[in-house]
C-alpha cells in the first residue's frame, strides 16, 4: 500500500511542476514561499487594521487607492496619513484622476501635501494623449515599512462604511493582510505605478524579498496588472479550465467575454461546481443588464448565478477546488483584465481557501440564485428579497471608469447583432432597446442638424492629429538625441531588435504626471 502512494506522488509531482510552471507564466507572478495571509471582510475589518499599520509606521507608507472620497472616511485617513508625515516618516501616495473625479476635490491633496505627503496623481488628461484616459489605475494597496501589505477591493470612503442614518448599508468588499516575501512584489508593484507617475524611486528603497523575515508557510503570488499585459486574465482563464470540484466567483462588474464566459460553461458541463455571485443592485445602472447578457449560456451549461441583496457587492474574488485563492482589485470583465492597472494575490493554501469558501456560502445566505424558467427566461427565485431602498444622488453616481465598462458591453452585443457572430439571449433585450434609441437619436441629430455631428469629429479628428504630430517629434527628437550620445545605436538595434526599457522608464502606453 505503501509502495502504491509513493507511486502515486511520484507521478503527480512532475504534474504539479508543469502547472505550477503554467501559472506562473500566465500570471507573470513567480509562486513565493513563506508569506501568511489574513482574510478581511468589509470595512469594518479592513479600514481598522490600515489604520493601525500606519499609526504604527515608522520609515515609510505607500498607499495606492483608485478613489478616495473626500468625506468621513476619507479624510480620517488623510488625517492619519498627514499625522505620520508630520512625524517625519515617508509617505507616498497615488490615486487615480478619473478614478477621485468628483469624489474629492484638491483641497484634500493640497491638505496632505503641506503636511509632508508626496502626492501623485495617475494619468490625469494630456493633450497629446487623447484617449490615454481609458487606462486607470484601479489598485488598491497600502504598505508599512516593507513588514506589511494590504491587498484589497476596497477604495476609502464612506459608502464603504454606510448611511445608518439613510437606512444605506455598507458595501460589501473583502481585502487580506500579507506578511512575508510578497510584502516586496506589492511594493515593487507600488514602485511600477510611482514611476510611471514621475520620478522612479531611491533604488535603497527596494525591498528585497530575501530580506523580508518568513512570516509562515503561505504559498503566493502578487499579479501587478498592467495594460496589455493580461496576466490575471490568463490565470483566470487558466483556473476555469483546471478546476476539477469547484470553482467560486464573485465580481462586482461582471462582463465577461464570449472565451471566458465558455471556459465556465465548460467547466459546469464537466461537472465541477462553477458558481457566479454578482450584484443585485449597482451603483452603474447599466451594469445589472449587461451582467445578465452572460447568465443565459452560464445557466444553460449549468453554472449557478446568484445576485446580492445587499446595498452593493464590490468583492473581486475567487475560490477553486478548496486550495487556490484570488483576492484583488480586478473585475472580470476587458476593462480589468486588459485595460487597467490592477493588483491581486494569488493564494495557494488549502486553510485560507476554507476560509474564503466559507465566506462565500455565507454570502449566498443573503442573496438571491438566478435561474432559467420553463422558456429559457432569466428570471430570480423566490428567495426574499429586501425592499430596494431611496439613494441619494451622490450614491447613485458610478465612476466614468465603470461607465466605459458599460459601453463596452453595449458595443459587444451591437456588434453580435451587426456581425451575427453569437446568438443573443433576452436579457439582452433592454441593451438592444438602449442601442437602438441612441442610434436613433444620433441619426436624427445628423440628418436635421448635420453641423451638430460633423463639427465635434472634425475637432476630435484634429486632436487626434495634433497628438500624432507631437507623439512622432518626441520620439524622433528621443531618438536623434540617442544616437548622438551612442553612434553605434542603430548598429546594434538593427542586429538585436529594440532594447529593452530600464525598469525606472515611464511607460510609452501611459503619460501620468504630477498633480
Amino acid at each position: 500500500m505503501r509502495g502504491n502512494l509513493k507511486t502515486e506522488r511520484d507521478a503527480i509531482s512532475p504534474v504539479r511542476v508543469l502547472a505550477d510552471q503554467a501559472f506562473s507564466r500566465a500570471a507573470g507572478a513567480p509562486l513565493l514561499s513563506g508569506n501568511s495571509v489574513q482574510l478581511l471582510k468589509d470595512a469594518q475589518e479592513n479600514y481598522p487594521a490600515w489604520l493601525e499599520a500606519i499609526s504604527r509606521a515608522e520609515k515609510r507608507i505607500h498607499f495606492e487607492c483608485y478613489i478616495i472620497h473626500e468625506d468621513e472616511t476619507g479624510r480620517e485617513f488623510a488625517e492619519a496619513l498627514a499625522e505620520k508625515a508630520r512625524q517625519g516618516v515617508r509617505v507616498r501616495l497615488i490615486y487615480d484622476w478619473l478614478g477621485a473625479l468628483g469624489a474629492a476635490s484638491r483641497k484634500l491633496w493640497r491638505q496632505m501635501a503641506s503636511a509632508g505627503v508626496e502626492v501623485r496623481c495617475f494619468n490625469p488628461p494630456r493633450f497629446d494623449s487623447p484617449f490615454g484616459w481609458l487606462s486607470r489605475d484601479h489598485r488598491k494597496m497600502l504598505t508599512v515599512d516593507g513588514e506589511v501589505g494590504y491587498v484589497t477591493g476596497l477604495c476609502v470612503g464612506k459608502r464603504w462604511v454606510g448611511y445608518p442614518e439613510r437606512n444605506i448599508e455598507p458595501w460589501r468588499d473583502t481585502g487580506v493582510e500579507v506578511r512575508g516575501p510578497a510584502v516586496a512584489d506589492i511594493e515593487m508593484a507600488f514602485a511600477q505605478t510611482w514611476a510611471s507617475c514621475g520620478t522612479a524611486l531611491p533604488e535603497d528603497e527596494f525591498v528585497e524579498r530575501d530580506s523580508v523575515p518568513v512570516a509562515g508557510s503561505t504559498l503566493m503570488r502578487v499579479i501587478a496588472g498592467m495594460p496589455n499585459t493580461a496576466g490575471l486574465y490568463r490565470l483566470d482563464y487558466l483556473v476555469a479550465a483546471l478546476a476539477r470540484k469547484t470553482l467560486w466567483l464573485t465580481d462586482a462588474y461582471f462582463v465577461g467575454t464570449t472565451i471566458y464566459i465558455q471556459s465556465l460553461a465548460s467547466a459546469a458541463r464537466d461537472g465541477c461546481d462553477v458558481r457566479l455571485l454578482v450584484p443585485g443592485s449597482t451603483d452603474v445602472p447599466l451594469m445589472r443588464a449587461l451582467s445578465r447578457t452572460g447568465y443565459r449560456p452560464l445557466l444553460e451549461a449549468g453554472v449557478r448565478v446568484f445576485e446580492w441583496n445587499g446595498s452593493m457587492l464590490h468583492a473581486k474574488t475567487a475560490v477553486a477546488d478548496g486550495h487556490w485563492a484570488r483576492v484583488g482589485s480586478t473585475n472580470l470583465n476587458l476593462a480589468s483584465w486588459m485595460g487597467n492597472w490592477e493588483l491581486d494575490v494569488a493564494v495557494e493554501d488549502r486553510k485560507f481557501a476554507e476560509e474564503m469558501e466559507a465566506m462565500f456560502i455565507e454570502d449566498l445566505e443573503h442573496s438571491t440564485e438566478i435561474v432559467l424558467s420553463n422558456r429559457k427566461r432569466v428570471h430570480a427565485t423566490n428567495h426574499p428579497e429586501p425592499p430596494r431602498r431611496r439613494r441619494s444622488r451622490k450614491y447613485k453616481r458610478g465612476s466614468a471608469g465603470r461607465a466605459a465598462i458599460g459601453a463596452l458591453g453595449l458595443g459587444s452585443a451591437v456588434s453580435a447583432v451587426i456581425t451575427n457572430r453569437r446568438i443573443l439571449g433576452t436579457a439582452e433585450a433592454r441593451v438592444m432597446v438602449a442601442a437602438s434609441v441612441l442610434l436613433l437619436v444620433l441619426s436624427v441629430i445628423a440628418v436635421l442638424w448635420p453641423r451638430v455631428v460633423t463639427i465635434p469629429l472634425a475637432i476630435l479628428g484634429g486632436w487626434v492629429a495634433a497628438a500624432l504630430l507631437i507623439r512622432s517629434y518626441r520620439l524622433h527628437k528621443e531618438g536623434s538625441a540617442a544616437e548622438q550620445k551612442s553612434p553605434q545605436a542603430r548598429t546594434i538595434l538593427s542586429q538585436s531588435g529594440p532594447l529593452p526599457a530600464a525598469p525606472t522608464q515611464k511607460s510609452s502606453h501611459m503619460d501620468s504626471v504630477k498633480d
